[in-house]
């Protein structure tokens, strides 16, 4: 189901502008409802984003997809950092409301996931309903660029993280993650992808289907917001 909501544009004069959100309803729900960011490269309908929400919902997780105003507005660079929070936060609002629970798990892929440890970290993460974050490749540093780390914030965190990560990730690899996720208070579970790349890509030479990889990275999803919701 295709959604429509509102979010505020600070650039604009604060002026409210519409971005759209795709809804993927699970048939037998548990109680848990993920809201899932896309990278800064594509959109809520890549192949990725789709294959994950379509994949968890038939798991019984209900996900909320959205596009930051950027993409909704085919503009290739992605905004400034407080935009971006900004129309995350309405996305939350709207989960929160089709779905109709209180508190719901935020996350997504690269850019959106790092955007979503952001809100994790604001000090009204409790108001918001974060109940925790799954992070799909966390950019941790530039390609190429390991001094510039982007973790000043994530101590902040209080709430369960589940970090999923390819062997071969520029962004950063799990050897580099986990001294990071060590120092951090929130419970977090790191899931390395054997092999695979930024986007859980793996070598044709390894000889597992690409597929089977996107299954085996779902199951571990699903296991982790089962057991994080008490379910």
């Amino acid at each position: 189901m295709v959604l429509s909501f509102d979010t505020i544009n600070a650039a604009a004069g604060g002026n409210e502008q519409r971005s759209t959100a795709i809804a993927y309803a699970a048939g037998n729900p548990i109680d848990a409802t993920l809201v899932l960011a896309h990278g800064a490269g594509a959109g809520q309908k890549s192949s990725f984003i789709v294959d994950f929400a379509r994949g968890l919902a038939e798991r019984g997780i209900d996900v909320l997809t959205f596009n930051f105003l950027y993409t909704e507005q085919r503009r290739r660079v992605p905004d400034r950092t407080e935009k971006l929070e900004a129309c995350y936060r309405a996305a939350i609002a709207t989960a929160r409301g089709h779905f109709g629970r209180d508190s719901v798990f935020i996350g997504g892929k690269s850019m959106g996931g790092r955007i979503a440890t952001h809100l994790a970290a604001a000090d009204d993460a409790e108001a918001l309903g974060i109940a925790g974050a799954v992070l799909l490749g966390y950019p941790l540093h530039p390609p190429g660029k390991p001094d510039q780390l982007r973790a000043a914030h994530l101590p902040r965190i209080r709430v369960p993280m589940l970090i999923v990560q390819g062997e071969r990730d520029a962004f950063g690899t799990p050897d580099e993650l986990r001294p990071v996720l060590r120092k951090l208070k929130a419970k977090s579970q790191l899931y390395a992808v054997e092999g695979g790349d930024h986007s859980f890509k793996v070598p044709k030479s390894a000889g597992t289907p690409q597929a089977k990889i996107h299954v085996r990275v779902l199951d571990e999803i699903d296991r982790w917001l089962r057991a994080t919701a008490g379910i």
